[in-house]
């Protein structure tokens, strides 16, 4: 199950199924959709750079956190991969800045932060690649015709 969580300051400005279906594409794109549960949090700047500055100890905001669980739910036997954390007005400066929809750049995040409670990165130019393709296949599957660098 894929939980959507938005801060109560945060007006989403598309239906939640677009999102959650984002990270569901996500996860069967690897084969991960089985039995596995993942939380997806939209929130503010604040929010994202108090996240940032507790567990990265970077003293700065961004536009996606992922938080990796990897844990078993005892009574469910269900993997919980962990959390994905979207700010969503960095989300509307990227996606104006890039002149794309809203809608565009909120799913691009969430298979970004998807694909990083999968496991992937893109610390190293190999891992990047790796992720990069993944990344674009993910949204060409969603109909989103980005093709954004890591």
């Amino acid at each position: 199950m894929i939980n959507l969580q938005i801060k109560p300051s945060i007006k989403l400005p598309c239906k939640k199924s677009i999102l959650v279906q984002a990270a569901q594409v996500a996860l069967e794109s690897h084969g991960e959709a089985v039995r596995q549960d993942m939380s997806i949090v939209i929130g503010d700047d604040a929010l994202l750079k108090s996240l940032n500055q507790k567990y990265k100890q970077r003293h700065t905001t961004t536009d996606v956190l992922a938080f990796p669980a990897g844990e078993i739910d005892p009574d469910s036997q269900t993997l919980y991969l962990g959390d994905v954390v979207i700010s969503l007005p960095r989300a509307q400066e990227q996606a104006l800045s890039a002149g794309h929809p809203l809608v565009d750049e909120l799913q691009l995040l969430v298979v970004h932060g998807t694909l990083h409670l999968l496991g992937f990165d893109h610390n190293d130019p190999a891992d990047k690649k790796r992720m990069q393709a993944s990344q674009n296949e993910i949204l060409h599957q969603l109909g989103i015709k980005l093709k954004v660098n890591l």
